[in-house]
């Protein structure tokens, strides 16, 4: 499952984190021991036929489910049976039922069987139900907002701007919201669904479509079979009025079901799919092991994107227009990732929650494969730098081991330790091991554990049986431990014995070891040099040098996941970005020039950079000028117009653009005015940015036109104060990401909380329904990823009543105005679900 997490929420976080609280709940939970589910009975084969009432959100099904003791003699088989109503239960045999007794309570069927079964012994019991998803207690996580399993959306077809939808969600235990299983990792079936839908929708499950057959009555049944097994938590199926988009990765189908809307760029979207499949099977030595692979998206969705085997579900932020997608494909990753799933967690599925890590880690690092086999290794680097940045910047993390035996709750390991962390070591482990002995590792953990479970240290025996290396030293600091590497550093030179001696330090615990790369300049040229640190505070190293080195630069490689704390010139980082091959260092020394831009060495860095093969360190360096400045101007405007023009990048055409705009001249106009009609989403709100600062009567000619609909949060965040000043009502809506968070905002970024505040109000004093059901809805999500954070929560329900003052008070100049009442209810319903 690909994560989504809104960066203000993790502000939300930190303003409630308390060190010394984290330190003691982390000691008090060594109590708890979440072990492996104990395998009483497998189930063997799971066959559904479900219909749906619409009106009622509700499921009607049948289950024919095949089981047999795993080991022990047993007399029943309790399943996992949430919110349902149980009208039969019988023995099936022959074409023939007998009943059976029962018991269902506390979302347990537990079934007496007619005779106690030994091991190899199958039996089948068929379950008469009703499945009430809406009824479902059971509540969701930061990272999978809610957990009812089975999801009806716009039903009864109220909303005129929402498709009517039906799809499901299983992951972590709530397929059993909608058939009655087991609903356990550790379990695995085939199975086989008989969907009967209304005949105007398509549908989609697991396997291959066998059969479609018409029911009279405006209906059709759709029989999808799995004959491979996998996972309950996995079983899928999606109903609405898609278009499906054909194609294949050699003689495997390959379906993109996308809303018709979007069915043009269905190909753009997803269209890297099947290269993705040939490269991941070359990589891992082991071809993409299911009959079909289909993906689709959904609307209000409660994740990012889930992995159903063959039928991978994303959220509708997948749906992109050509602005976005000639800019950037923001899904692409998430599409690599879902993929990935299916050789790591459903093919070999973690044994328990405990061990999320063989799942989400590979899937999390599967990204960084993807991106350096097609766009190079700057393009990886990048991506691995920010996801990093992302768990160093938590402290909340520290303290939390990558395979967690003592969660509070299941989806508390779908976070950024297993995620970005667990990406992170597996790179880490790749550099150590080598590339051939790190995929042949990854070839022999796939085949052996094929269709079954594995944990952590059957992934460790993996690696050591084709490398020949203990690797317990490895897992047991980077699987079983907790933390990372927090370095600090310090060298001096022996003219007598003409060399340095490097001291680094340690200063977290526990302590560490680990190989680390460091390069050693010496008359402006570095020398590489292997080292092992050692689990040590601190820890002398010596090298030859016949000098003073001009810069010692630790972790060069930027392999090693650690927090280093150091102190560089901007003549040393002159020195790092020009010498350096690495994306890191690159980046590190244009990001302190941009900080120290008037600084004249910082300055040559920024020019160097506006030509660095890498897209995002140019867009780095361009963020970083003023060109109002005349010695920068002088020296580096006809760059930055050279590269708003005629850059291969859309994203740095903007950024050239967006420094230009600070001139404040004139002769830019018919630029900007050029930009404002381009396709690019980057390039047209950067040119109507520019364009409000000297022909601000030119802007309205443009704002809505621009497609926010499902634009990213940094298009938002750029055309945020424009939309508010120029009062477009039809964008409102779109701000709702961004506007809805306005209290956090404010603590990260004032002069952008403030914009959003402004339009706020703006919204919340105005007649505008679309726009009040973006941030209430938006807000439903946040719940959940706030978790217990009650400031947090007050400080949303404050906004909110704030915003019911002011409905009201609009409400005395229109009161006959169903609308407003509506967006009145749409407000305090949302106070009374943050509570």
């Amino acid at each position: 499952m690909k994560k989504y997490i809104y960066s203000v929420l993790a502000l939300a976080a930190l303003l409630s984190y308390n060190p010394v609280f984290s330190q003691t709940d982390y000691s008090g939970r060594q109590e708890v021991y979440r072990a492996t589910h104990t395998k009483t009975t497998e189930i063997k084969h799971t066959k559904l036929k479900v219909q749906f009432d619409f009106e009622k959100e509700q499921l009607k099904g049948e289950e024919w489910l095949t089981a047999a003791p795993y080991f022990y003699p047993t007399d029943s088989l309790v399943l996992n049976a949430k919110s349902m109503d149980i009208h039969e239960v019988a023995l099936a045999k022959a074409n023939q039922k007998s009943a059976l007794k029962y018991d269902y309570k506390d979302d347990l069927l537990k079934i007496f069987l007619d005779k106690t079964y030994l091991k190899g012994q199958d039996y089948t019991v068929y379950i008469k139900y009703t499945a009430k998803p809406n009824e479902v207690k059971q509540e969701g996580s930061a990272a999978i907002n809610d957990a009812k399993g089975l999801y009806f959306i716009n039903a009864q077809g109220k909303d005129k701007d929402k498709p009517t939808q039906i799809w499901t969600q299983g992951e972590t235990e709530s397929s059993s919201a909608w058939f009655p299983t087991i609903d356990k990792t550790n379990q695995k079936t085939t199975q086989e669904i008989y969907m009967t839908v209304p005949e105007q929708y398509v549908t989609l499950s697991n396997g291959i479509l066998k059969e479609q057959k018409k029911e009279g009555n405006g209906l059709r049944t759709d029989h999808w079979v799995m004959e491979k097994r996998h996972s309950p938590y996995l079983f899928f199926m999606g109903i609405g009025d898609y278009a499906i988009v054909k194609d294949k990765w050699r003689n495997i189908p390959v379906d993109y079901y996308i809303e018709k809307e979007y069915e043009p760029y269905a190909k753009q979207i997803y269209g890297n799919t099947p290269e993705m499949m040939e490269f991941y099977s070359k990589y891992l030595n082991y071809d993409y092991p299911w009959a079909k692979y289909s993906q689709i998206s959904g609307r209000d969705y409660v994740s990012g994107a889930m992995e159903n085997t063959t039928a991978t579900l994303h959220g509708s932020d997948i749906l992109q227009t050509p602005g976005q997608l000639v800019d950037e494909n923001t899904w692409e990753a998430t599409i690599a990732h879902e993929l990935f799933h299916h050789w790591f967690g459903d093919l070999v599925t973690a044994e328990s929650w405990s061990n999320l890590t063989v799942n989400e880690s590979f899937a999390n690092y599967s990204e960084y494969l993807w991106l350096e086999h097609k766009y190079g290794k700057d393009e990886a680097d990048y991506h691995l730098m920010q996801d990093l940045g992302h768990y160093l910047s938590n402290p909340s993390d520290y303290t939390k081991d990558l395979v967690r035996f003592d969660y509070k709750s299941r989806e508390d390991v779908f976070d950024l330790v297993t995620y970005q962390k667990g990406g992170g070591i597996l790179h880490m482990l790749r550099n150590y091991l080598g590339e051939d002995a790190f995929r042949a590792g990854l070839t022999d953990y796939l085949k052996t554990y094929e269709y079954g479970n594995a944990e952590a240290h059957q992934l460790r025996l993996s690696f050591e049986k084709v490398s020949g290396k203990d690797l317990n030293w490895f897992f047991n600091q980077w699987y079983y431990g907790e933390g990372n590497p927090k370095l600090s550093y310090s060298y001096s030179y022996e003219p007598v014995k003409k060399q340095v001696n490097l001291i680094i330090n340690q200063t977290q615990a526990p302590l560490f070891q680990f190989p680390l790369a460091i390069d050693i300049y010496e008359n402006g040229k570095p020398v590489r040099k292997h080292i092992w640190v050692d689990a040590k505070s601190s820890q002398r190293f010596s090298f030859p040098v016949n000098k003073t080195p001009d810069l010692i630069n630790l972790n060069a490689d930027a392999v090693i996941l650690a927090d280093i704390k150091e102190e560089k010139t901007p003549e040393q980082y002159l020195l790092q970005y020009q010498n350096s091959k690495e994306l890191k260092s690159r980046y590190l020394a244009v990001e302190d020039a941009v900080k120290n831009a008037n600084h004249p060495v910082a300055a040559n860095i920024l020019a160097l950079a506006l030509k660095d093969p890498y897209y995002r360190v140019r867009m780095l360096a361009l963020s970083g000028l003023d060109l109002s400045q005349p010695a920068q101007a002088k020296r580096l405007q006809s760059e930055v117009e050279k590269l708003a023009s005629t850059d291969p990048k859309t994203l740095v055409q903007g950024a050239a653009i967006a420094a230009l705009s600070k001139t404040n001249d004139q002769k830019y106009i018919p630029l900007y005015e050029k930009g404002a009609q381009a396709v690019s989403n980057s390039v047209r709100a950067n040119s109507i940015a520019a364009l409000s600062l000297i022909a601000p009567e030119k802007v309205t000619l443009y704002l809505d036109k621009i497609d926010l609909k499902s634009a990213d949060e940094d298009l938002i965040t750029q055309m945020l104060p424009i939309i508010v000043k120029n009062k477009v009502d039809s964008q409102a809506q779109y701000l709702a990401r961004v506007v809805a968070f306005y209290p956090f905002i404010k603590f990260q970024n004032p002069k952008l909380g403030q914009s959003a505040e402004e339009a706020y109000h703006w919204i919340m004093k105005s007649d505008n329904t679309p726009a009040v059901k973006s941030i209430t809805k938006i807000l439903g999500y946040a719940k959940s990823q706030l978790g217990e954070n009650p400031q947090a929560k007050m400080m949303i329900i404050e906004m909110l009543k704030s915003g019911v003052a002011q409905k009201l008070e609009l409400l005395k100049t229109q009161p006959k105005s169903e609308s407003i009442n509506q967006q009145i209810d749409l407000l305090n319903k949302a106070i009374e679900d943050m509570k």
